[in-house]
């Protein structure tokens, strides 16, 4: 990855909204632990064009999905809908990639993000050098922020 982005800003970024914006502390996993989500997980993505180019996903386990967007809407878990932890689940992509895209050259411009249940389960590794994968674990669930980069124009190197 030639953008400068590493672990510890996926980590700051999803720590930052998860903490201050919900009051859920998460644990970000080992980079050597691998992580699973069963299919029926929620994805939450954006797009990214400029100097970087790429998508920056989020992916949570459907109970973790439901305990967020009740936070979020401060209501009990079973009163969610499936419509209701989707638009969340397109929020939160929203604010961690926004949080990541601060760390990115200038100019870059974020899509409105998107969200769906993916049908395929995903196993969490290195996928390239122009993917990273960060999981995490709530009492509810896991979730993983994977960034790929598709472009960098300006030849940038990963902050160590």
């Amino acid at each position: 990855m030639q953008a400068q982005i590493n672990e510890q800003t996926v980590v700051n970024a999803s720590r930052q909204f998860w903490e201050q914006m919900l009051s859920m502390s998460v644990e970000a996993l080992p980079a050597t632990q691998q992580g699973a989500l069963a299919a029926g997980h929620m994805l939450g993505s954006v797009a990214l064009s400029g100097v970087w180019k790429g998508r920056i996903e989020v992916r949570m386990a459907i109970g973790l999905a439901y305990e967020a967007t009740a936070a979020m809407m401060m209501q009990a878990v079973d009163s969610v809908a499936e419509a209701d932890a989707l638009d969340a689940t397109k929020e939160i992509a929203n604010m961690i990639a926004g949080v990541i895209k601060s760390s990115l050259p200038r100019p870059c411009t974020m899509t409105v993000p998107e969200s769906g249940v993916e049908a395929e389960p995903l196993r969490r590794g290195s996928m390239s050098e122009d993917c990273l994968d960060v999981s995490f674990r709530h009492a509810s669930g896991e979730f993983l922020v994977r960034v790929l980069e598709q472009e960098c124009v300006a030849g940038l190197t990963v902050r160590e």
